[in-house]
């Protein structure tokens, strides 16, 4: 094979076009990785709609970790104490089934669990859900999307009666402000701000403004930054609420026809003068009255954030609050304008549409709507009452059952919570209770495979097709272009299996997953996603198609002309929600700060995030030498008046500990860092650093709305370490267990 393939990139949720090519090509060398395995060329997809051939680092090296430490063969083991031995897929499978069969039957349904993951394909969700929701009766499923973006679908859906990104990236380039918070968008989405900052270079009356406590390679582009105190952000933007509304900059037709609620939001915002707003957030009220100025003179204002709005105990109330600026101003379903959630996994956003977190049903429903739950009882013909009208357990939830004896089969995928998860020596203690754990992935070692009882080789990116979409609501197929190693599956395949094993083989016989997506877009009909039009055979031949897509549209002649019809289309550009009266609705919510704010005992606040080079856990990127290389080892920032008054030098390792636990990492000095306030990378688990693990930090208090815990802050005490501490604070997660 010598033709190439195009597919988009398996980490962030911007979803960049790539085109790759087989190691061996005619008149070239074979390029081959440090283990002499072939190199499967990378390069970007210059026709794809979203990143216009640009791809990252992440994206062009994603093809050396391929081959490297894959789970090949199903394995099991009796107790965590045992070795692993290798099993046919059918031993596994009958333990499996056999296992939750005696849960049902003991425990009843709440007490089986899986834990799903972003990075699956929109397939693996499907039929995921269809097998706890629909025919095992439990919601118990969620997603590591509850540890990312759930703050954000909560928000949607409260303001707009919906979920759904209303913008595009278009936008990016059409926009005179651009508002961006809690997200380092520099690294973190890399090929979506290259897009905003050629952009915002070309055009001078174009603003940028980035809120962040710490001066980021996305702040250092901006025109202002305001480095405010964690936790401040409801604050900030009650504060520019209070100044366009007395500078007379609001639109009261918009907000009269259009809107709900105004009245309560107006009540609170009067309590925020710049004096009290400026003081509260650590910045001057010059900067502050030049954010509002920014905002209020623009045309068009598109504001763009990530993990450090929603990974918060009042996630939901800060993704309001953002919109109701837009609310506002009356920016919002046109071009240039609206609030726009990064989403932080490939197919985060494929994972809500269907129906991949314990509260919600595809096609953008929700298990506490009685006649949500009613069409997809008809939909998948059970009997009405199957599926549980209460939610499910969320991520965190499943790890309180474990230890309480609740939770008696937990089954996770694609995910590796003995790094990701809050209050990780909790977490890690609560798996190891575990009385039945299957593990599902592509790599071996992880740090999760520590605490299972089964694991199952999964295929993954090149190894199986299947769609994402991407966090402009663009679909892609991402077709298989190489065989998976050893007895590697789909994971839909797996879940699919069981279900035929539990007695639902006529629900559950699916010949490939073109059958599973024609199935899934049928569910999706007449709602807000509505992806009714799409097939894998007209992405193959129209390429990236983004919804709303139904059915029910005429052909149009020709490709390109279909294409443009289908892209950079924007939501509520006739100013309808999808709420029950069409109007939007105001968040009316104070500040309350973060759930566990500096003191004197624990005088810093920690803040977590990602780099560059690295992904998740590392669970892909840690096998790539080039990231290696360019992001050797974990690290912690700190200003340099903390630094002097503690006499840290750089490089010296430090002690941080909160009232959880404690974790090392070598002194980065940096005046990029508001003083008061710490940094470190979430990415470096047991397997890849000794003992700095960010989450073993961290607490799980979530947002009572959107469930979401609050991973990005704590508060920590530091120290000066000395090695032989660390050497002997070894992790409990011990890679001793080989297959």
């Amino acid at each position: 094979m010598t033709n190439s393939t195009k597919t988009i990139c398996p980490y962030c949720g911007v979803g960049c076009g790539l085109e790759v090519l087989p190691p061996a090509q005619p008149g070239k060398a074979v390029n081959r990785d440090s283990e002499g395995n072939p190199i499967w060329q990378v390069r970007g997809d210059r026709s794809h709609p979203s990143s216009k051939g640009k791809i990252c680092i992440k994206g062009g090296t994603v093809s050396e970790s391929l081959v490297k430490d894959r789970l090949k063969y199903p394995m099991m083991r009796d107790s965590l104490t045992d070795e692993f031995r290798r099993v046919s897929w059918d031993e596994a499978m009958e333990a499996i089934v056999n296992r939750m069969q005696k849960v049902r039957l003991t425990q009843g349904p709440d007490a089986l669990c899986m834990y799903g993951s972003g990075q699956f394909q929109t397939e693996d969700y499907y039929i995921a859900q269809k097998l706890f929701k629909g025919f095992l009766g439990s919601n118990n499923f969620d997603a590591n999307s509850r540890l990312c973006m759930s703050s954000a679908v909560a928000g949607y859906i409260q303001s707009f009666g919906s979920d759904g990104p209303p913008c595009c990236y278009e936008d990016l380039e059409l926009t005179d402000c651009a508002f961006l918070i809690g997200t380092n968008t520099a690294e973190c989405h890399p090929i979506v701000f290259n897009r905003l900052r050629l952009y915002h270079k070309k055009n001078r009356k174009v603003k940028m403004v980035v809120v962040d406590p710490r001066r980021t390679q996305t702040a250092e582009a901006a025109d202002l930054h305001l480095a405010i105190k964690p936790g401040t952000d409801i604050d900030l933007f009650n504060g520019i609420a209070y100044l366009l509304m007395r500078w007379g900059r609001i639109d009261s037709l918009f907000i009269d026809e259009c809107t709900q609620n105004f009245p309560a939001y107006a009540e609170v915002i009067r309590h925020y003068s710049p004096e009290l707003v400026a003081r509260k957030c650590g910045i001057r009220i010059q900067d502050l009255e030049k954010a509002a100025k920014y905002w209020g003179e623009s045309q068009r204002v598109l504001s763009l954030w990530s993990m450090g709005l929603n990974q918060s105990s009042e996630g939901t109330a800060k993704v309001r609050t953002l919109i109701n600026l837009h609310l506002m101003t009356g920016d919002i379903g046109k071009p240039g304008a609206g609030p726009f959630s990064l989403t932080g996994q490939p197919n985060a956003m494929g994972g809500r549409e269907a129906g991949g977190l314990c509260n919600i049903l595809p096609g953008y429903r929700l298990v506490n709507n009685p006649q949500h739950r009613a069409e997809v009882e008809q939909f998948w013909g059970v009997r009405p009452g199957t599926i549980q009208p209460q939610r499910g357990r969320t991520a965190w939830e499943m790890i309180q059952g474990l230890e309480t004896g609740e939770v008696g089969f937990l089954w996770i995928a694609a995910t590796n919570p003995a790094v990701s998860m809050p209050d990780l020596k909790r977490t890690q203690a609560a798996l190891k209770r575990s009385p039945f754990t299957v593990y599902q992935d592509a790599y071996y070692p992880t740090e999760t495979a520590t605490y299972a009882h089964i694991l199952l080789p999964a295929a993954q990116w090149s190894e199986k097709t299947g769609v994402m979409t991407n966090s402009e609501r663009v679909v892609n197929l991402c077709p298989q272009f190489r065989d998976p190693p050893g007895e590697a599956r789909a994971d839909w395949e797996i879940f699919a299996e069981v279900g035929r094993r539990l007695g639902f083989e006529k629900q559950f016989s699916f010949p490939n997953s073109a059958q599973v997506y024609a199935e899934f877009v049928k569910i999706t009909e007449g709602r807000p996603c509505d992806s009714s039009g799409l097939s894998y055979e007209k992405l193959r031949r129209y390429g990236p198609l983004q919804w709303p897509y139904a059915d029910t549209w005429p052909c149009l002649e020709g490709e390109e002309l279909d294409r443009q019809n289908r892209t950079n289309k924007r939501l509520y550009t006739d100013f309808c929600f999808n709420t029950p009266d069409g109007r939007a609705r105001f968040g009316a919510y104070h500040s309350r700060g973060l759930a566990e704010p500096s003191d004197q005992a624990y005088p810093f606040v920690l803040t977590t995030g990602r780099l560059y080079g690295h992904w998740h856990t590392q669970t892909r990127t840690g096998r790539i030498p080039k990231i290696n290389k360019k992001h050797p080892e974990p690290f912690i920032e700190i200003h340099p008046r903390d630094a002097a008054k503690l006499n840290i030098k750089e490089n010296s390792l430090l002690e941080v500990r909160s009232r959880r636990g404690k974790a090392y990492f070598p002194a980065k000095i940096t005046k990029e860092i508001a003083p008061g306030t710490l940094f470190v990378p979430m990415h470096w688990g047991a397997l890849w650093a000794e003992n700095a693990e960010a989450n073993a930090l961290t607490h799980p208090t979530a947002c009572p709305s959107s469930l979401q815990p609050e991973l990005k802050t704590c508060a920590v005490q530091i120290s000066i370490a000395r090695v032989n501490e660390v050497r002997n604070q070894r992790s409990e997660v011990v890679f001793e267990t080989r297959i």
